[in-house]
């Protein structure tokens, strides 16, 4: 019992440890962005600078930039509502001797952030080329309110979704069910790549949401993680994720009834 009690705190103290180095690197990244400032666009918005490289620095310098953060930022979101699922895989695998269960821990943790990485090296170029597009086309950038506006009802209606209640229930599974895993290092990254898909396609709308209001705003993303980790821990997550969905719709049509009334 000793054992297990000092297996049990090493692992969440770990964890805790993780988070809140995450968690001060993204605060000292989204600071260091918004001392560079924000580009002024017609239509009364700004333009993040995360996307467009600093003088000096090359487009593949602000790539990686930009994916390193993105990593450091999902580590945070991501990990208050990752660390149940990983204890339970270690419980499922808990035959293993020690260091072996903290190594496949690891490995479905690593895993799992592979492909929100693999997702930023994708988002990264598609962010730029069309934040390059809205700097050389005036009218595109005046209706990027609006279409904030949308993206954000869309995503709130997402919320209802048979496709959402799907994949929030994938991720929730391995924290719900009692299963036996193989303790080997392939079974593990599958089990990390799995999750990390299906949470990709769960959180799609939270994503977005991100991704068009405030890749380094600090609040937004404190409000995803939030969201996140409600739907993804409560007893009835799919209750939970409907009733965020309220909310994020209001928020769009708020956003979008603020755009028109600019426009007007």
């Amino acid at each position: 019992m000793t054992y297990e009690r000092a297996s049990q705190q090493a692992f969440f103290g770990t964890s805790a440890l993780l988070f809140a180095a995450s968690a001060a690197l993204t605060i000292a990244w989204c600071g260091s962005m918004s001392a560079m400032g924000a580009m002024p666009m017609p239509g009364g918005w700004t333009m993040s600078m995360a996307w467009m490289p600093t003088p000096g620095q090359t487009w593949l310098g602000t790539a990686a930039s930009f994916v390193g953060m993105w990593v450091m930022m999902m580590v945070a979101m991501m990990l208050p509502s990752l660390v149940p699922t990983l204890w339970r895989h270690r419980q499922a695998v808990g035959k293993a001797c020690d260091m072996r269960l903290s190594w496949l821990t690891a490995l479905v943790g690593i895993g799992y952030f592979f492909v929100w990485t693999v997702f930023g090296i994708v988002v990264f170029p598609l962010g730029a080329a069309l934040a390059e597009l809205e700097m050389k086309r005036p009218t595109l950038a005046r209706v990027v309110p609006i279409t904030v506006g949308v993206i954000v009802v869309i995503a709130g209606a997402l919320q209802f979704s048979a496709w959402k209640a799907h994949h929030l229930a994938c991720c929730q599974e391995p924290s719900r069910r009692k299963r036996t895993l193989s303790a080997d290092a392939a079974t593990a990254w599958q089990h990390g790549l799995r999750f990390g898909l299906h949470c990709i396609y769960g959180c799609a709308g939270f994503t977005a949401i991100l991704l068009v209001i405030g890749v380094m705003d600090l609040r937004v993303m404190a409000l995803v993680t939030a969201a996140i980790t409600a739907e993804r821990l409560a007893p009835n997550g799919e209750r939970v994720a409907r009733a965020i969905g309220i909310v994020v719709v209001g928020v769009g049509l708020l956003l979008i009834a603020r755009a028109a009334a600019g426009l007007g």
